[in-house]
Formats: C-alpha cells, structure tokens, sequence
C-alpha cells in the first residue's frame, strides 16, 4: 500500500514523501529544504529511491543538493527548466517508474506558475505542486493567465476522487477569499469550518479531494454563473470566457488582503 507522508518546512511547505508499507524506499517530492527530509530518513530508517520536482523554485529544489550528498538517488524534473541535480528530465505524457515502490506516475506539463511545472499523476492521486492549492491556485509568474487557467482545467478534468498533494499550507487564507467570491456556497463554509478545526489542531488540510475543490474552488468554478457574476463584479465590465473569469479573480486574489 502506498502512503504520503508530509514533512513540514520552511513557514507553510510540505515536502511529500511517498513509499510503501511493505518496505523503506521513499520518495521526496519537491525538497526544499534538506535538513527535514534527512532527519525523517535518518530517524525512520527509510531508504531515499528518488526525488520528484514539479517547478525550479527554491523552496521546492533547496535541499536536492544536500539530500543527494548523503543519499544518492534519481532526480526527476521538467525538461523544460535548468534545475541542478535533475538527471531525469521528463516530459508531457511520459510514464515515470519509481524505484522500489512499484508505482508509476503519468507525467502532465501544466506551465503557468513557472514556464515549465510539471505534476505527476497516480492511479488515485496527483503531486501538483504550485499548480492548484486547497481552494485556490497559484500565481501567474512566468506564463499567461491562458497557461494557467488551462493547466488547472487539465488537472479539474482528472477523476474527481482523486487526492491533489500540492506543497504549501495556504488553505485557511484560500478558503476566506473563496467565501469572497461566493459567501453563499454552503460546500465552501462547511469545508472552512472543517479546515479551521484542522489548524486549530495544527493538522494538514492536505490532501485534498477534487471533488472538494470541484465544488468549493473559485479557480476550478469559472464556468459557474455566480462565480462569473462576482468576478464580472469586482472587474467592472462583462467577461467573455471562463479564462477571463479566472484571468479576473486570481487578478482580484493577487491584490487582495483578507
């Protein structure tokens, strides 16, 4: 059986381990910072058979340098950016094979954040990285509001049971901009009074369910009447498409200070 551990770093990251209970191979998905990942090895006797990275940004490949001095391993990353380390470049639609887990992982480009992020699908679950968080998505850095919107349509139209592990602790703050666009989808509250009381107990809110953003993500919803309606709103003028719906509300979500 597969099982994802989520080691906490920097102020809001997780770094995902994979592996299996019939044995100690693990892999680290986006290792921003070493020293975690090392002490979980160390501490556990797990064995590191790879490192999955989805962007080039720091705070998901800091620790890949220090991790591989000590346990050699694959580095698998987008082909399309220059990460150091990566000697696994993988591309649109390539099958990648983890080592010692018996598990294999369809590759999606899914560029918008950087020009080239990539995540990996599983049987029932998908590493997305910075692509779409818990009730939200991530910013437009280096390609278009198209780019964007089209990767996460990508990633919505997968099976809605299947488990998105993306990297960051952002959810609270995505849920109350959330129930900004939409103050009266009851799906949306009832999902920030459960992810509250997670925090409350300092629990991850992750992963979450697509479902769940299906039903509760502004970012997945532009193609929702009401969503359209408060992004139309907040922009002062008509939108012709749900890309403008999105290219409006992560613009709103950008600016916003809730």
């Amino acid at each position: 059986m597969i099982e994802f551990t989520p080691i906490p770093a920097y102020s809001d990251n997780y770094i995902w381990l994979i592996g299996s209970t019939s044995g100690p191979e693990v892999v680290a998905v986006d290792p921003g910072e070493a020293r975690p990942v090392l002490a979980a090895i160390s501490n556990r006797g797990l064995e590191l058979a790879a490192v999955l990275l989805t962007h080039h940004h720091r705070d998901h490949v800091g620790g890949v340098e220090e991790i591989l001095a000590r346990h050699p391993a694959p580095v698998f990353g987008p082909a399309r950016e220059s990460i150091a380390g990566v000697d696994q470049p993988v591309h649109a639609d390539e099958i990648v094979a983890l080592p010692g887990l018996d598990l294999y992982l369809r590759v999606i480009e899914v560029p918008g954040h950087t020009a080239g992020h990539v995540a990996y699908v599983g049987p029932d679950f998908a590493c997305v990285g910075d692509t779409v968080f818990a009730g939200g998505c991530g910013r437009v850095f280096e390609g278009t509001m198209e780019q964007m919107h089209e990767s996460v349509t990508h990633l919505a139209a997968l099976p809605p049971e299947t488990l998105f592990y993306c990297a960051h602790e952002y959810t609270l703050t995505n849920l109350r901009f959330a129930l900004v666009v939409e103050p009266d989808n009851r799906d949306l509250q009832r999902r920030f009074e459960d992810a509250t009381a997670l925090r409350a107990d300092d629990r991850p809110t992750v992963p979450s369910m697509l479902a769940d953003e299906l039903a509760t993500n502004p970012f997945l919803r532009c193609d929702q009447p009401q969503v359209a309606a408060a992004a139309e709103a907040h922009a002062g003028h008509p939108l012709s498409s749900p890309t403008e719906v999105f290219a409006a509300i992560r613009g709103w979500k950008d600016g916003w200070r809730g």
